[in-house]
């Protein structure tokens, strides 16, 4: 029994010391993964924010291309009939979307969904006001018809988008 004292007395204090290492080394160890996780997101931001602003201004610059004043200022020919300026106008809003489409990686789903809108909106008012015209009309009929639309809208399609990607890039930065 003495010896087994004898023992103990040594043991007992070791087995703490141990344990109290341990649980101090095991909290180190977490705090120093924790910290490196921390500077790995932070350098990973340093060089993922440029690329997010970046796809920002492409998107901004997509829907301000797919405006349908912008468009028509550009593609506007007077030789065009109506139908072949509608064929022109779908064609750029579409190719301009899929040019743009893996900028949808570095903004939120709701921005992207809101850019979607946009597009099929400006689709839906040039198909429309096509639709309403004669099939012989010219494309300056056409074009005059979707600007007097596109003033009669109280938000025309691009800016509520443009002006929701202005937040979400706001949010950025505070």
């Amino acid at each position: 029994m003495v010896v087994l004292l004898e023992i103990l007395k040594y043991t007992v204090p070791a087995f703490i010391v141990f344990l109290t290492t341990l649980v101090m080394l095991r909290g180190w160890s977490r705090n120093e993964d924790r910290q490196r996780k921390k500077e790995f997101n932070m350098h990973l931001a340093d060089e993922i924010l440029p690329v997010r602003l970046q796809a920002y201004e492409r998107i901004i610059l997509l829907l301000e291309r797919i405006a349908p004043d912008s468009m028509i200022l550009r593609l506007g020919r007077t030789d065009y009939s109506a139908r072949q300026l509608q064929q022109e106008l779908l064609t750029t809003v579409t190719s301009e979307y899929e040019h743009n489409l893996a900028q949808q990686t570095y903004v939120s789903n709701e921005a992207w969904e809101m850019v979607k809108a946009a597009k099929n909106q400006v689709i839906n008012l040039i198909n429309g006001t096509a639709s309403e015209l004669k099939p012989d009309a010219s494309g300056p009929t056409l074009a005059k018809l979707i600007l007097e639309r596109l003033t009669e809208l109280k938000n025309p399609p691009s800016q509520a988008a443009i002006d929701f990607l202005k937040q979400e890039v706001k949010t950025l930065f505070f």
